[in-house]
């Protein structure tokens, strides 16, 4: 359970108390940006001219369609576009979600009171833990976890309890019955999110019935965060939870354009399902947004009516990127199980490597080999011994980093690890 926290370790080190005593109790709760120490270093790097690799971060880096930028060009021109929008989304964008949803996963939505438009499909998370969650509630969700899906019901309020994975999803269910169960307080709301970041987890339908079933058993609601849902690999298509009969009765499901369509930087993501979840964000958006700009709902509408095949297209880049960084990685002595879906590979450290520990070992990654990856430890205590790698750069760019690695990194039995010269200290901590 997530308990007391405080400000970063910069804070405590240099005994800004001022800075404490400003901070609200939620800021209290939150723990030191575990990804600080790398970014900082990267940008070190970058100031002097380093040519760095960053597959740290899910950011896109390829183009947004093109029929959608010149969408977006010819809509900021016109002045009504220019004005405040509606926090909900305007009608056409929510009408032409709701057409997606039936054209990809057979699903019917009313667009008036199942559907909101949000900045991404992190806001619309960070909002809706703050509509239904406060003090005294408690939240599930599994581990290793997105830290948002982790911390954004501790920012409104509530605690939150991480589920362990296991190698089978029936485990998994059945700690999740058996938490719900003797917890106290029931969990109000579970946390879902698969396929999954960042190990790439994917489950099929009948995963989403046996959550559809516990929820109605226990009376809670879910959160599907569904970001990678139209990123598959291989033939597997991912369901959408509100696939499953009674679904839209217990939860609301996350979308976003920003990986599938390169739409990252664009921010624009919906909320879909239950009314009443809905609704309560639907409200709290109303006290905080305006809306998104205009122009970008627009654009949103020409992406999701027109673009259905380069998604497609898209996620074959990425299953390319994911086949040469998987192969390479397992050469060099990682641990890697071939994702289904999504835009990162979870890879295990090489045993040679493995006791220094994730943060140390990423540390090192961008010391030694220029290349940045994500230390699993970001993702809670579970995470530790693997790295997330992003799926972002072309495939000659990921060839490179795989040479890079292999230089900074021998694969050799009888190496035990990295020492401070390298990585510039021997303090694992975070």
């Amino acid at each position: 359970m997530t308990g007391p926290a405080t400000l970063g370790n910069e804070t405590q080190a240099s005994g800004d108390q001022e800075l404490l005593l400003l901070a609200s109790q939620r800021m209290r709760r939150l723990p030191p940006y575990l990804f600080e120490r790398i970014n900082k270093a990267k940008l070190a790097l970058r100031r002097r001219n380093v040519d760095i690799i960053d597959l740290g971060m899910g950011n896109p880096n390829d183009p947004t369609p093109g029929i959608v930028v010149e969408k977006l060009k010819e809509a900021a021109g016109l002045k009504k576009n220019q004005r405040y929008s509606v926090s909900r989304g305007i009608d056409n964008l929510r009408r032409e979600y709701a057409r997606f949803y039936e054209r990809r996963f057979g699903v019917r939505l009313d667009p008036e009171s199942e559907i909101i438009a949000c900045l991404g499909s992190k806001e619309g998370f960070s909002h809706l833990c703050l509509a239904v969650l406060g003090p005294g509630d408690l939240a599930l969700t599994h581990a290793p976890v997105f830290p948002i899906h982790l911390y954004g019901p501790v920012i409104a309020g509530a605690e939150t309890i991480c589920v362990p994975f296991e190698e089978k999803d029936e485990e998994f269910l059945r700690k999740l019955d058996a938490f719900a169960k003797r917890l106290l307080p029931k969990p109000k709301i579970v946390v879902l999110n698969f396929p999954h970041n960042p190990t790439g987890r994917t489950v099929e339908k009948d995963f989403f019935r046996e959550v559809v079933r516990l929820a109605k058993k226990h009376s809670f609601y879910v959160i599907h965060d569904f970001a990678y849902g139209n990123t598959c690999f291989d033939g597997y298509r991912a369901p959408s939870f509100l696939e499953v009969e009674g679904a839209a009765e217990v939860g609301v499901e996350l979308g976003t354009l920003s990986k599938a369509y390169n739409m990252a930087g664009w921010r624009i993501g919906f909320a879909a399902g239950n009314r009443r979840m809905i609704r309560l964000l639907a409200d709290i958006k109303g006290y905080f947004d305006y809306g998104i700009f205009q122009a970008v709902q627009i654009a949103a509408i020409m992406a999701l009516r027109e673009c259905d095949e380069d998604i497609s297209r898209q996620a074959r880049v990425y299953q390319g990127r994911r086949d040469v960084l998987a192969g390479g990685l397992r050469e060099l002595g990682f641990g890697v199980d071939t994702p289904r879906a999504g835009m990162f590979v979870w890879a295990r450290i090489p045993d040679a490597y493995n006791g220094m520990g994730s943060m140390s070992f990423s540390l090192a990654c961008l010391d030694r080999a220029r290349v940045v990856v994500s230390p699993g430890v970001g993702f809670g205590e579970r995470g530790e011994g693997r790295v997330r790698i992003a799926l972002t750069e072309n495939e000659e760019r990921l060839k490179q980093a795989l040479r890079q690695l292999k230089a900074a990194f021998p694969v050799r039995s009888d190496i035990g690890g990295i020492d401070s010269e390298h990585t510039g200290s021997n303090d694992k901590s975070i």
